[in-house]
Formats: structure tokens, sequence, C-alpha cells
């Protein structure tokens, strides 16, 4: 408390060093307004939902090529470990930013891809990569015995990993794959360098036309430390939730 308490001090004294006057009052309407028609929401909000759905949308195509890779890497197959292994190494060791552009400026043409699935599918890919290696502990980390004991009811490869393994591994992957989700709203803010109108385009759009630099910026963090909070409290609900179950069992 003491820390954020240092921080706005700081803040308002530097904003007053540069002559800079606040103009709070003129915030609100960005978030929500009452017009003829009723209350409506503001282009904050607007771009809050179109946040989340990127957000959601990305998270569970990443979950599906997570699993893919995680799969591929545990195969017998030297191929499929190979282009898994290319594939994290590829993802995992180049900025987000870069492959936000190389997807949107080379494969978008190629694929007919509008700005929206460009970073969907950046998003989906880098944090897939993330994803997978989550997936593949959490594979690792089931007793050898269940898989001798799948093994032995004449059970193949496909119905132990669907009935037995996988079941089993996902209370342990759902509190890091939940913490990976907050990081791809924060990771999400990226896509507005290509003139995607998400929370922080939006703000850039506001800060444009209104000048209002420090009151936008404020929100928009307000905004993202609020959905991010949220989530957190979350995964520590899950996590002893989860807890208790593997307990209990």
């Amino acid at each position: 408390m003491c820390l954020l308490i240092g921080c706005y001090l700081g803040l308002m004294q530097g904003a007053e060093g540069l002559g800079y006057h606040w103009q709070w009052n003129r915030v609100p309407r960005y978030i929500i307004k009452k017009t003829a028609e009723g209350w409506q929401v503001g282009p904050l909000l607007h771009g809050l939902w179109l946040t989340l759905g990127i957000t959601l949308t990305s998270l569970l195509l990443s979950l599906g090529i997570g699993l893919i890779s995680a799969l591929m890497r545990l195969s017998s197959s030297p191929m499929s470990r190979g282009i898994a292994s290319v594939y994290l190494e590829l993802v995992r060791n180049t900025p987000l930013l870069i492959q936000i552009f190389i997807i949107y400026f080379v494969f978008a043409p190629i694929f007919d891809l509008g700005r929206f699935s460009s970073a969907i599918w950046a998003l989906s890919f880098f944090e897939g990569a993330y994803a997978s290696e989550i997936i593949r502990a959490g594979i690792l980390g089931i007793p050898v015995g269940q898989w001798e004991a799948s093994a032995s009811l004449g059970m193949n490869n496909h119905q132990n990993y669907r009935f037995i393994i996988l079941p089993q591994a996902l209370q342990q992957m759902i509190p890091p794959l939940t913490s990976q989700g907050i990081s791809l709203v924060k990771d999400s803010a990226l896509v507005s360098t290509i003139a995607i109108y998400d929370l922080t385009m939006q703000g850039q759009q506001i800060i444009a036309e209104t000048f209002l630099t420090f009151e936008i910026w404020f929100v928009v963090a307000a905004i993202y430390l609020v959905v991010t909070t949220f989530l957190s409290i979350l995964v520590k609900y899950l996590d002893y939730r989860l807890s208790g179950y593997i307990n209990v069992n």
C-alpha cells in the first residue's frame, strides 16, 4: 500500500512538473455513458470485450496446439519429436510482436486471413508452445504404474491417454494453464500493433483525440489489473479445490 501511495504521489508530482492538468471528469464517458437512448458502453468497454474474445478464442486454440505438440514430443516417432521441438524452439525464442508481424504481413495474404484471425493464430501458436510444456509435464507426472495398469487391461495408446492419463494429468495442469491464460490477457495488448481495436488500441485512439494521456492509460491499466486479478483469484480457488480433491482421494 505504501508503495502504491508513493508511486501515485511521484506520478502526480511528475505530471505537475510537466505542467499537466488532470481531467478525470472527462474519463467516465469513455467507459459508460448515458444518451437519449439510455446507458451505452463506451469505447474502452468495447475494446475490453474484443480483448476478452481474442483471449478466449486464442486460449482454446492454444490448448489444442499445446496438446498436439506435447503428444508429438512424447511420440516414439523421431520425425514427430523433431517437428514439435523445432516449433517450440522457434516460438519460445522469438518475440511475440515479431511473430504477429510475420503472420499478418507474410502468411495472412497467402491464406486470406484478416487482422482478427491473424492475431488469434499468432497468440495461439505463441501460447501453445508454453501450454505444450505444461501438458507434457502433467503427463510425465503420472506414475508409471498407471501406464502399466492400462496396458494390462488391454488398452491401446489412444484409450490409455483418453481414459487414464489425461484425466489424471488434468488435475495438475489446470492451475498453470489458467496462469498462462492470465499472461495471454496481457500479451493480447500487442495485437493493437496491427490496428485491432482492442482495449489498448481504443486507449490509444482516445488519447489521440483528447490528449488525456495519463488518465486514459491509468484506466486501461486498471481494467487489465481487474481482469488479471479476477483470474488470479480463480487460479487460487482451482488450486485449492484440486488440492483438496487430491488429498481426499
